[in-house]
């Protein structure tokens, strides 16, 4: 069995992972997925003062009182700045790190850094005009998601503080020992805003590499194909082969 915790992007929380459990029990894993600050069922904790630095303790809280060990962790999304920023404080609980169509960032670097210039304008503008200076409105989910996950979602997706955007990741000067996989999804919305990250992780060569021919949010849209990838890397004990 392996432990799975896989950490949510922005505007979404834990509940978005639900079609998820069924899958990782067939297999025989556990997997955990919390929420951060101010969204979901924790969306009564919301202030401008929620960044960054509040979502890595969030997720690190819960690695340290659960006492998870030789976890596969995954971030989704905006949530690949908060797995980066996990690694960089509790490598050794971690076995293998899978972004998923996310951000992979530098020390140093804000999410507003990794996304592409025009989308960081389309969210500073969103901020001002719709979320009264502080808050980044959720966008549209993507065009296949399934009818009924978009009536779920229509009460659960929540603003999300652009502190968490414009906080920058300071990250210790150290080896990455842990295995590292990305997973970029090839139907990209509009601004292609993870193509930068894909790019990043192909250069690596410490990252495995793999494409899917799916949205966003393969784990809505197509959770089994994404549950085998992970089930597979949580077999490899290493890094897999590059796709």
């Amino acid at each position: 069995m392996t432990t799975f915790v896989a950490v949510h992007g922005a505007w979404s929380a834990g509940w978005a992972w639900h079609r998820f459990h069924p899958l990782m029990a067939k297999w025989g894993h556990r997997l955990l997925t919390p929420t951060c600050t101010g969204l979901g069922e924790r969306g009564h904790l919301i202030s401008p003062w929620v960044g960054l630095s509040t979502h890595i303790e969030d997720v690190c809280r819960v690695l340290e009182f659960e006492d998870l060990r030789d976890i596969v962790l995954v971030g989704h999304s905006y949530g690949g700045m908060v797995v980066t920023g996990v690694l960089d404080k509790m490598p050794e609980r971690i076995r293998h790190l899978v972004y998923l169509d996310a951000l992979l960032p530098e020390s140093g670097e804000a999410a507003l850094d990794v996304l592409p210039a025009e989308h960081g304008r389309a969210i500073d503008k969103l901020v001002e005009t719709q979320g009264y200076g502080w808050l980044i409105p959720p966008p549209p989910l993507p065009p296949d998601t399934p009818a009924w996950d978009v009536e779920l979602a229509r009460t659960r997706r929540l603003p999300q503080p652009v502190r968490t955007f414009r906080e920058p990741l300071l990250l210790r000067p150290s080896h990455c020992p842990v295995p590292r996989t990305y997973v970029y999804c090839r139907k990209a919305n509009e601004f292609d805003s993870f193509a930068r990250s894909a790019q990043r992780a192909q250069k690596d060569p410490s990252f495995a590499y793999f494409e899917m021919d799916a949205s966003h949010n393969p784990h809505i849209t197509q959770p089994l194909e994404l549950a085998r990838l992970l089930d597979d890397i949580a077999d490899a004990r290493s890094v897999p082969e590059k796709a």
